[in-house]
């Protein structure tokens, strides 16, 4: 099998799992490189890592480039990701700068693959929320064609970046020792609450950038921009896995039994749907998982040809990191 000179750019959250699971996974590397601003050692499971600085130099050689920066970073891919592209690297970029780019594939690869054909050296990842909820919902698409979702998520703290996950660990530290509960990257308490905005408020909308994010990006991926979506965006006290509730209504019938036979026929999807006996979707379970868990899979009551769904994901593995892989791997599958 060929191997390939690899690259990681950013060393944070998503850049270390990008690095565990490119191991993990077996991609096929002839080397690997992992670029950030400063050049120093970092640490990755008990071994030391090289960093060297990210240059456009840097690239030279290399055969892919992920671009693991988080949820609204900027400045790597806006500053490096096409400068990388000219020197022969195909660019997979975590961040949200060119999703909506008409140059540049937004994909995933079980649902559009096929976008891959038309990249021009630049592939963007969506966002975490948009693919753990498309996960599901695109095999049902196929069925029975989605008219409308309503959707509400819940966000682990992961999502925001390893800071995050250590200020709701402090703080529950405090709270446990009747000390005060310091908000810094947060701008409210985050330990034993829910803060109903997750990214920005760039308008007067009302919609918070993370909320725009998930229908624009339901839109290009699935190719239909008449889906009409709604939702909230929420953040809660969870250390990593997202969850997200959906109301879908469909153009055609299709029962939850029927459902629940398509999705279990749907890569990258597990259907976790028995809760009779307490067995569901959590976080907690989807966290370290390749696929995305759904259930809760039931009639809506308050709409013709309706289903009410849950679905739980890892959002730094499927919903980051494993996604940029998993469209690498597929260019490499497809020659």
């Amino acid at each position: 099998m060929k191997q390939y000179h690899v690259c990681v750019v950013g060393i944070g959250a998503v850049g270390t799992e990008m690095v565990r699971l490119l191991k993990l996974r077996k991609f096929p590397m002839k080397s690997l490189t992992i670029l950030a601003r400063s050049e120093r050692v970092e640490m990755i499971d008990g071994e030391p890592v090289q960093v060297k600085v990210a240059s456009p130099e840097a690239f030279d050689g290399m055969d892919f480039a992920f671009f693991a920066g988080t949820e609204g970073a900027k400045g790597a891919s806006q500053t490096l990701g096409w400068e990388a592209v000219k020197r022969g690297c195909v660019v997979i970029d975590n961040g949200d700068d060119f999703r909506m780019d008409e140059r540049v594939p937004l994909v995933i690869p079980e649902i559009n693959g096929d976008a891959l054909k038309r990249h021009q050296g630049f592939i963007a990842n969506p966002n975490c929320s948009t693919i753990i909820a498309l996960m599901p919902l695109a095999p049902l698409h196929r069925a029975a064609r989605i008219k409308r979702i309503i959707a509400s998520t819940y966000q682990a703290v992961s999502g925001t970046g390893a800071p995050a996950v250590k200020e709701l660990e402090n703080q529950v530290r405090a709270w446990a020792h009747h000390e005060p509960l310091k908000p810094e990257v947060y701008p409210h308490q985050i330990a034993f609450n829910v803060l109903p905005a997750v990214g920005s408020f760039k308008d007067d909308s009302g919609e918070s950038t993370e909320e725009i994010k998930m229908r624009k990006e339901t839109h290009k991926i699935l190719g239909d921009a008449a889906i009409r979506v709604g939702n909230t965006c929420v953040r809660v006290p969870v250390i990593n896995g997202h969850s997200i509730s959906m109301n879908v209504e469909f153009e055609k019938p299709l029962s939850p039994e029927e459902a629940r036979e398509i999705l279990a026929r749907s890569p990258g999807v597990d259907v976790v749907d028995d809760p009779k006996h307490a067995v569901y979707p959590m976080p907690l379970n989807a966290s370290g998982k390749y696929d995305v868990q759904v259930g809760r899979i039931r009639k809506d009551q308050s709409a013709d040809n309706g289903l009410v769904l849950w679905c739980s994901g890892d959002n730094i593995w499927k919903g980051a990191a494993q996604n940029a892989i998993q469209i690498a791997e597929a260019l490499i599958q497809a020659g």
